[in-house]
């Protein structure tokens, strides 16, 4: 299932999406004793994040039962203010009562190729035996159609092998570590941030537009096992044509 839904402002985007988050755990570890979240990167993120380290959200969130992943990560350093951990460590993490054996960076200390690997050995060891289901994977849109790190006409947008994959972006000129479509796509909810009037474009054609997944990765998202939200602001939906 897709859904979208529109808010009047970003501040009530962030402030429906920390509801959302908080509601989704604590239903999460009702029913399995944790919740599993993997958490993107970007400037709508970091205000969510931010929102989230406040009260009431940062008690009512029950920490030690909660489990961090990242979707996606920048190969720079683990303390540069670039690296997608470091940022949601700042903004968030650090200012929660979370346990740090619950937060799982993706190591790009490594070169790419083994810092993939290694992850995605982590996430299968998380997991155990079962199939990897993330409780929630928090997504963002970029204007050119990528999510996470599959940009457009990259090697990664093909890949049915692997959970996690190192990725070279031509346009960057640098390496990413990212989720597979095909792992995200297990996930039991997706959730995507879209705010800005720079998103307005691109927006329609990820949701409506006729399907091509190498030009507008995004689109290979369906999360077949469970629902994908997009959550976006008046701005970033108001070319969407109303039915």
């Amino acid at each position: 299932m897709t859904k979208l839904t529109v808010f009047d402002s970003p501040e009530i985007l962030y402030a429906n999406a920390a509801d959302h988050i908080v509601s989704l755990c604590k239903s999460s570890i009702e029913k399995n004793g944790r919740c599993s979240i993997a958490l993107s990167g970007g400037n709508t993120p970091r205000k969510l994040y931010e929102l989230l380290a406040t009260s009431p959200y940062a008690s009512a969130l029950p920490w030690k039962n909660i489990f961090i992943f990242w979707s996606d990560e920048r190969c720079v350093p683990l303390t540069d203010k670039n690296n997608n951990a470091f940022m949601a460590l700042d903004a968030l993490l650090n200012q929660v009562d979370i346990p740090t054996e619950n937060i799982f960076r993706i190591p790009v200390q490594y070169p790419p190729a083994e810092a993939a690997a290694h992850y995605e050995r982590v996430i299968k060891e998380f997991f155990r035996d079962a199939w990897p289901v993330f409780d929630l994977v928090l997504l963002g849109l970029g204007d050119n159609g990528h999510t996470a790190s599959l940009f457009p006409y990259t090697d990664i947008l093909h890949n049915s092998s692997n959970l996690v994959k190192e990725v070279y972006v031509p346009s960057l000129d640098a390496y990413r570590i990212s989720f597979t479509a095909r792992l995200i796509n297990h996930a039991t909810e997706v959730l995507f941030l879209v705010s800005g009037i720079e998103k307005a474009d691109i927006l329609p054609i990820i949701l409506h537009g006729k399907k091509d997944t190498d030009k507008y990765p995004a689109q290979l998202i369906d999360a077949s096992q469970g629902q994908v939200l997009w959550y976006a602001d008046k701005e970033a939906a108001s070319k969407i044509k109303k039915k």
